[in-house]
């Protein structure tokens, strides 16, 4: 037993000696970095300050601007809308100038790309569509509601969507805009689509148009009719006209109607509708703007990389000369 217990008292005295060992190097390693920052301290300054000074003048030099546009695709026209903006961005990444001068595109020199995706709006997707509703309903009893809204298939056919582009300046509509919903809407498939709906929302305009004016003159005759007789009379025609207040009725619904058809109309011009532009605002992803805080760190990184190095090559040459 006695045995056991100094075996026991030994290896603890061991154990505690190698942490004693392991925390003096430790030790020794931050004392050898403080006096390493010391002696370079004068190098380290001129590269901290060379780096913010040229990565100033990089950032103001290599400026980057992005674009968004708010489209909303009418007429079944979503898959389409992708497929238009999938060729542009492949165009643009085979530096197809031609392409882009036939379409009417002007300054590329610094377009960097295009891409799309949807805004992810369930109310809007929802809203006053009972079979979307009953749709996401459906979907959400087998899987998470979230994953569902970002799902391809789904977020596709949200109503609204967001087109992005970056250039290396300032740009205007002119410029890249009008040429770019132009090009988005010259399907002549679409086209024919939206002539049609557009002819149909008209004379349905026209109809209504007629019924309320038909209702108006029965109105009218209504109201002449009462103001002529007497207060019998008024009873009678009362009596016999109880249909009146179904008729004003129809002429409110018709009158709501037309509101909407006109909307409609307003909303679904164009085959590609552009809701909103955005143009010139400063692009901070990424490494954009960021390159005052980005070269001092890499100067100053590389240059404790290299005094590693230079001390391992010493390290190993005196070794092999005492070999």
């Amino acid at each position: 037993m006695s045995t056991n217990s100094q075996d026991q008292e030994i290896d603890l005295g061991q154990a505690f000696q190698k942490i004693g060992g392991i925390f003096q190097l430790l030790v020794d390693k931050l004392f050898d970095g403080i006096l390493f920052l010391k002696r370079n301290s004068i190098y380290l300054g001129v590269l901290l300050v060379t780096g913010v000074i040229a990565g100033y003048f990089m950032d103001k030099t290599n400026k980057s601007y992005i674009h968004e546009i708010i489209v909303s695709p009418n007429y079944g026209s979503v898959d389409y809308l992708y497929a238009k903006v999938a060729l542009l961005d492949s165009k643009n990444k085979e530096n197809d100038t031609v392409f882009f001068n036939d379409l009417g595109f002007k300054n590329l020199k610094n377009f960097y790309g295009i891409e799309i995706e949807p805004i992810n709006d369930i109310y809007k997707f929802v809203d006053g569509k009972p079979q979307n509703f009953d749709l996401i309903k459906l979907m959400a009893e087998d899987g998470d509601i979230k994953e569902i809204t970002v799902d391809q298939v789904t977020s596709k056919n949200f109503p609204f969507h967001l087109i992005t582009f970056s250039t290396g300046e300032n740009t205007n509509e002119d410029e890249i805009v009008k040429p770019l919903m132009n090009y988005l809407n010259s399907s002549t498939y679409f086209e024919a689509i939206k002539e049609q709906y557009i002819e149909n929302q008209k004379e349905k305009l026209a109809a209504n148009d007629s019924i309320i004016k038909q209702i108006d003159n029965l109105i009218n005759e209504f109201s002449n009719t009462v103001s002529g007789g007497s207060k019998s009379d008024k009873l009678v025609y009362y009596s016999d006209n109880n249909q009146l207040g179904e008729i004003i009725g129809t002429k409110n619904n018709l009158i709501a109607e037309q509101g909407t058809i006109k909307m409609n109309i307003l909303n679904n011009d164009k085959i590609i509708k552009e809701i909103s532009t955005a143009l010139n605002s400063k692009d901070t992803r990424g490494l954009n703007g960021k390159m005052k805080l980005l070269l001092p760190v890499l100067f100053i990184f590389v240059f404790l990389i290299l005094a590693v190095l230079k001390s391992f090559y010493k390290y190993q040459l005196a070794k092999r000369n005492l070999n």
